[in-house]
């Protein structure tokens, strides 16, 4: 069995809601980057899930076809060497002239497929329709995009459209590309839930295979879901074209996520009422499942992959791995799908690959794209900027790629939040998730700044983060031998200094050695200001830091060492500072509160420039 390969792919949906079309490599910004081609194939990258969306490029007539942007971004990933997954439709209806309601509709699309084939016959593998189920589910059984049905009929004939449109597609490509191969994308989860409501869940568990199976060919009148499906007007002479001509992938690629997992309870009432639900029969709450007290090993990545393995027996690729989170947290999600796909790889399961996804990021994915709110995730990179960062998450990336291994003091600190106790909604299990244990690496917060502190603490208290206070007196010139025997002591590998800045060259040459000093033991170190104002960009290009984004400058600029992390902002955005930490950042940042747009977030972070 080859080496697991780390493989990318970028947020790529356009998604039709109403009469608008949202495209996430605009919003995102992808669009106008050419160069993040360079900034993926730099990743070790070799494989990645590439859009080549008909909504994009025959928008208004099947026959008339825009290829500019993507000859171009095309052309660039096969100079560079890196192998492209051809994505055709993303979450999305179709253009504005058929949807996933129109028995038009595999027809139209086998006509995208046949001209992407045509124009770029060296792409041999293609992912025409992208997590066909969970498609169908969200614009013909939730409503949530066009064309906005609430109802099984819906839903189904949604489905049973997309799976002939994959077949007629792949048999499209193949007449020009006869080497092309299927990697079939689903969102793969499980259903658990009390006792009463197991009948709703056996439903939804079988219910989640169906796209694969019909690709399979293994629908007939013996399936579990025949008598829903007949029930629902799917015909025995469509199954049957299914079962006599199937299209069964070469590659399924599992997307898993952690909503993937659901639980149903019966007692609605003792939850939110957002999570409440009813299939006509019941009503109950529909929870997330690692929010409930379930043994670990039926949840998880490594749990679904088995079960897809025992299922199916055909190559698996995990096709996206990504969690909108901290970034510590982004980091342990990262690791513990890439340990699970090592793990069972050892025990004969035929796993290719893990995949970094949303490379560079999500925009309002935390509504499902429903509103327009701007709420940024970042992934390998975060692109609140003149130009792409790359994230300790790309780090993780890049040494996965490269190396096969990859390792973090925050990622080992302490399991995801999806194992600790403070992610129940309901336990007896009152422990403090921070009990005693083997001493972890320290974030360790130096100075007498209450406000500060605090932040940092409750910051650091989510994320699971080992942490330890200093006082400001332990900081003072002269006291340099005990902070550093503390920090080794405390396995330190970060120093937040929350003392604010202090003029006087005096003050700065003190922090200059102690911040040295740090470096020099492989602690990072960040200095936080909460009171300056920033009035020129000449001012800070003096200052010995590397200055590499915009922002604006500053007349008394806080700088103390080349090495440090110097941070403007308020207590409350103390999450971005230990990110930042995180990613291994130094120079001159600030944090304001203009917003991001090509994908907007509340927050946007800067550094200043060369």
């Amino acid at each position: 069995m080859p080496d697991l390969e780390m493989w990318g792919g970028l947020e790529c949906s356009v998604a039709r809601i109403g009469d608008r079309f949202r495209n996430q490599v605009i919003e995102t910004g992808h669009q106008n980057r050419i160069a993040d081609l360079d900034l993926i194939a730099g990743l070790g990258l070799r494989t990645v899930r590439y859009p080549v969306i008909w909504e994009t490029i025959a928008p208004d007539r099947p026959d008339v076809c825009d290829w500019r942007w993507h000859d171009e971004r095309l052309g660039r990933l096969k100079a560079l060497g890196v192998r492209v997954i051809a994505g055709l439709l993303h979450h999305g209806s179709g253009p504005r002239y058929t949807d996933l309601l129109d028995p038009a509709f595999p027809t139209l699309l086998a006509g995208h497929a046949r001209n992407v084939a045509g124009r770029y016959p060296w792409i041999d593998l293609f992912t025409p329709i992208n997590e066909p189920l969970t498609t169908a589910r969200f614009c013909g059984l939730y409503g949530h995009w066009y064309p906005h049905a609430r109802d099984d009929r819906s839903f189904l004939r949604a489905l049973f459209n997309q799976c002939r449109a994959i077949a007629e597609a792949m048999n499209a490509i193949r007449r020009i590309t006869p080497s092309a191969k299927l990697v079939q994308t689903e969102d793969v989860g499980k259903v658990f839930g009390t006792p009463r409501l197991r009948y709703q869940a056996d439903f939804e568990n079988a219910r989640r295979w169906l796209s694969l199976d019909l690709l399979c060919g293994t629908v007939h009148r013996d399936h579990v879901l025949f008598p829903y499906l007949a029930a629902q007007g799917i015909s025995v002479e469509e199954l049957e074209l299914h079962r006599q001509n199937p299209c069964v992938p070469d590659l399924i690629g599992m997307n898993h996520y952690l909503t993937s997992e659901r639980f149903l309870h019966s007692r609605v009432r003792a939850f939110p009422a957002c999570f409440a639900a009813s299939n006509g029969r019941d009503r109950y709450a529909d929870l997330e499942a690692v929010r409930m007290e379930l043994p670990r090993k039926h949840l998880g990545p490594e749990a679904r992959l088995s079960e897809l393995w025992t299922r199916y027996k055909l190559p698996i690729a995990i096709t996206e791995v990504h969690l909108g989170c901290t970034r510590d947290e982004q980091l342990r999600w990262l690791l513990e799908v890439w340990e699970a796909a090592v793990h069972l790889r050892r025990a004969a399961v035929d796993i290719r690959s893990v995949t970094s996804w949303s490379l560079f990021g999500a925009v309002d994915w935390n509504s499902l794209l429903t509103r327009d709110s701007g709420f940024y995730e970042s992934g390998a990179f975060d692109v609140r900027g003149d130009r792409p960062r790359m994230t300790a998450v790309g780090e993780a990336v890049r040494c996965l790629a490269k190396q096969g291994a990859f390792s973090h003091p925050v990622a080992a600190n302490a399991p995801g939040w999806w194992h600790r106790p403070e992610r129940l909604y309901t336990s007896n299990d009152k422990a403090d998730s921070r009990r005693r244990r083997k001493r972890r690496p320290s974030l360790v917060l130096a100075g007498d700044n209450r406000e500060w502190i605090q932040a940092s603490i409750r910051s650091a208290r989510s994320r699971g983060l080992e942490y330890a206070v200093v006082p400001g007196s332990r900081l003072r010139a002269g006291a340099e031998e005990p902070l550093l025997a503390s920090l080794r002591r405390l396995r330190a590998w970060a120093l937040i200094d929350v003392r604010g800045y202090a003029a006087g060259p005096l003050e700065g040459k003190d922090r200059s050695s102690l911040y040295r000093t740090c470096h020099q033991i492989g602690v990072r170190v960040a200095q936080v200001s909460d009171n300056l104002k920033y009035e020129s960009v000449e001012a800070l290009r003096e200052q010995p830091v590397p200055i590499r984004f915009a922002v604006s400058g500053a007349k008394d600029a806080p700088l103390s060492h080349a090495t440090a992390l110097i941070f403007l902002g308020s207590p409350n955005s103390v999450d971005t500072l230990i990110d930042l930490l995180i990613d291994g950042e130094q120079g001159v940042w600030t944090c304001s509160s203009y917003g991001f747009k090509i994908g907007q977030s509340e927050t946007t972070i800067h550094s200043a420039k060369p």
